[in-house]
């Protein structure tokens, strides 16, 4: 059997929920090396020490954190760098470390908006880097696998928007919905939020409750905006409501959108067979079937299910993903996977 080929890989800003969830990827996967992994924090500690749950795995053995500096990355013989560094931050390490021939993963949202008016519409400052917004790939591997091969700059998409891009895309391609009113509940776990020490996520202010947040503009409508109106080819907007559950990982999103007149159940079952009946990583139960957070939960899978209400003439799409898998660290292996030419399920089919 011939040997699988290594690339050596740097996690910047490893001690977040994402960049715990890259580490056991990056374990698992056949074909990285870990080199550098970076935090302030925990600067010259062992990875071992940190995440106890590694102990005795052979290929972090004796790793430790650095301090996330540039030359240190360089230096270090990684080929591609993720970022799991928080917005506005990822930005300051992105442009160097292209310049030193690394290809970037930014799980940030410093590059999946396409122009600076709109970044800072949503994220309230000037843009830092707008030099390399021209350059980063919207990273969903489903819409846009082939700019991520090639690509040197990918900009992994937000949890919320994956769970609403996927199922819309193929739909709005086809022209098959009405343009207006198309409407989003979702709803995450509390890890979405990261580890901040806010009274909002106590474990004593989210057990037993849910509540929405967020509204009317959360800031992941701009790129899901962005993405709908790119595969519409006219512009889209909707009305997005978040919501925090009491769990620790997983997203439910269900969707309102009206059909346009004459559009069967048949056309819409074959959108998705069309787009996503190849994917390895969407999953389409079909119409009359209801997604399960707990079916996808520490895994690469978006499940997607749908109904029709004909007293409406309106679909109501529903997806669930891991908020921490399909929606941050897993679709960034997936899409190091097409760029460095694995396959692209390599180190991902984990059910």
């Amino acid at each position: 059997m011939s040997e699988i080929k290594t690339v050596s890989v740097a996690v910047v800003g490893a001690t977040g929920y994402s960049g715990a969830e890259l580490l056991r990827l990056i374990l698992m996967h056949p074909g990285m090396e870990l080199v550098c992994v970076t935090s302030r924090q925990a600067e010259g500690t062992l990875l071992t020490d940190n995440f106890p749950r590694f102990r005795g795995a052979k290929k972090f053995e004796g790793l430790r954190f650095v301090t996330p500096e540039i030359d240190t990355i360089a230096a270090s013989g990684a080929e591609c760098a993720f970022l799991a560094l928080p917005h506005g931050v990822a930005s300051q390490f992105a442009g160097p470390l292209l310049e030193k021939g690394l290809r970037v993963i930014d799980l940030s949202a410093d590059f999946r908006l396409n122009d600076t008016e709109t970044y800072a519409e949503y994220y309230g400052d000037g843009h830092p880097a707008p030099e390399l917004l021209g350059e980063g790939i919207y990273g969903l591997p489903e819409i846009k696998a082939g700019p991520i091969r090639d690509a040197r700059l990918v900009a992994s998409p937000g949890c919320y928007p994956t769970s609403v891009i996927v199922p819309l895309v193929p739909l709005l391609r086809r022209g098959l919905l009405s343009l207006v009113g198309i409407s989003v509940a979702s709803m995450s776990g509390t890890s979405g939020a990261g580890k901040s020490l806010k009274t909002d996520y106590l474990f004593c202010e989210v057990n037993e409750s849910i509540r929405a947040y967020g509204a009317p503009k959360h800031r992941h409508v701009g790129e899901i905006e962005q993405e709908l109106t790119e595969a519409a080819g006219q512009a889209v907007r909707i009305s997005f409501v978040p919501h925090l559950m009491p769990v620790t990982a997983g997203i439910c999103t269900t969707i309102f959108a009206d059909l346009k007149e004459g559009v069967s159940r048949e056309q819409i079952a074959e959108a998705f067979a069309q787009d996503y009946g190849a994917s390895p990583f969407v999953r389409i139960l079909g119409e009359g079937v209801f997604p399960d957070t707990k079916n996808v939960t520490r895994t690469n899978f978006l499940d997607l299910g749908w109904v029709v209400d004909p007293r409406l003439n309106r679909l109501i799409l529903m997806s669930t993903e891991d908020n921490l898998g399909k929606g941050a660290s897993s679709q960034a292996v997936q899409s190091f996977n097409l760029m460095f030419d694995f396959p692209e399920e390599t180190g991902l089919l984990n059910y």
